[in-house]
């Protein structure tokens, strides 16, 4: 059995890391020459964490990323208004970790190459499109174009997974109509910055003033990472570019919060003490009412892209690879698989993209309000302590 992932992001490598668990063979295309550890901080819930960990790299996030401990949320001059543990501290069996996007990648990407060999991963060629017979039980025909020389490609494949991200060749050839991503009226900016730690030096900090937000928590190596989320248009369709590593400039945001003083965090320092800081859109789209066809599915961002308040994006990648080779190690794997992890996973991260939007839209900011608002985000999403700590693994014995 051969599957091939498109794109070598987070849910794809992970894909393959699990597929290759399973005993398929896996082959990762990624459109970049190289990967390079682009990006800024993450968050992994401890739901992504269990699943990293069975599959063996618990040691390495735990080397690379800072195990939160609470999230604390404040207004502009520093005041807690609300907090709550996260975590173990929070009574999960696992961490949550904050880490830097890039380094993540990279971990996953030689754990890759060591256990299904140099060749599992194979950069500058981008998937463009497939062919597929539901009903052709010879699988699928790749369409991909060679980067380098310009050359179109096809590869036989018994399976297709698009994990090609927020604008997926994959998911484009599955629903034409698709239509545009759906913009909050957000502006994000991110960055990092060597700054002291704060607080318990694994808080996460979440300040609020009106249409400004800031989001800073460590990853680790004396870092830490911010976000700041101003609203400066109404929701509504996105008419230009979100891509996510366009370079921004400090002196398009530095005004917003010029004036903040936490106390404990000097939040014009930390901004204007910042390395690459880049810019974009909130945006997400609306939960599709199917992934896939036959053998070809979607995964991760290419699914359901959603906004970050959750700090659940890239966790909700790790568990649907995790759900996908669980469903395609059955023996009627090819067959049914695709859609039985469909089935498992499109209704839960539906709600996730629900809760998130939920969680954005809520403008309640007192001790009572949010903690109604992060009690009801871990139902909708599925992520409360006891439901986590007792699921059975997705590993089959």
């Amino acid at each position: 059995m051969s599957v091939v992932i498109a794109g070598a992001g987070i849910g794809g490598l992970t894909a393959a890391l699990s597929l290759h668990a399973a005993g398929i063979e896996a082959t990762v295309v990624e459109s970049a020459r190289e990967i390079r550890p682009l990006g800024v901080g993450i968050n992994l819930l401890p739901h992504a964490v269990r699943e990293l960990t069975e599959l063996g790299l618990g040691d390495g996030l735990a080397d690379l990323g800072v195990a939160t401990a609470e999230n604390v949320y404040a207004d502009r001059h520093g005041r807690r208004i609300f907090s709550e543990p996260r975590g173990m501290a929070q009574g999960y069996r696992w961490p949550q970790y904050s880490i830097h996007r890039g380094e993540l990648q990279l971990l996953l990407l030689a754990a890759v190459r060591e256990r299904l060999g140099p060749g599992a991963v194979r950069t500058g060629a981008r998937v463009t499109g497939f062919a597929h017979d539901p009903e052709d039980a010879d699988g699928v025909r790749v369409r991909g174009l060679d980067r380098a020389t310009g050359t179109v490609e096809h590869q036989d494949a018994e399976a297709l997974i698009g994990a090609d991200g927020l604008h997926s060749a994959v998911r484009a050839e599955l629903h034409p109509d698709d239509g545009p991503l759906l913009w909050s009226g957000i502006r994000m900016w991110r960055g990092t910055a060597r700054a002291a730690p704060f607080l318990t030096g694994r808080s996460m900090a979440i300040v609020s003033d009106g249409d400004a937000e800031l989001i800073a928590y460590p990853i680790g190596r004396d870092r830490i990472n911010w976000v700041c989320l101003v609203r400066v248009a109404e929701p509504g369709p996105l008419t230009g570019d979100a891509g996510w590593n366009r370079a921004g400039r400090v002196a398009d945001v530095l005004p917003y919060y010029r004036d903040w003083a936490l106390g404990w965090l000097d939040v014009p320092a930390l901004l204007a003490g910042s390395g690459e800081i880049l810019e974009y859109p909130m945006v997400d789209r609306d939960p599709l009412p199917s992934w896939g066809r036959g053998r070809v599915t979607l995964l991760g961002d290419a699914a359901h892209p959603m906004y970050p308040v959750g700090a659940n994006g890239a966790s909700q990648a790790v568990v649907d690879a995790r759900v996908l080779a669980y469903e395609l190690s059955a023996p009627d794997g090819l067959r049914s698989g695709p859609a039985r992890y469909e089935a498992a996973r499109r209704a839960a991260t539906a709600a996730v993209v629900r809760a998130n939007r939920a969680m954005h839209r809520d403008g309640g900011r007192g001790p009572r309000e949010l903690a109604r608002i992060t009690d009801t985000y871990r139902r909708a999403t599925g992520s409360e302590v006891e439901t986590l700590n007792t699921r059975p693994s997705l590993t089959r014995r």
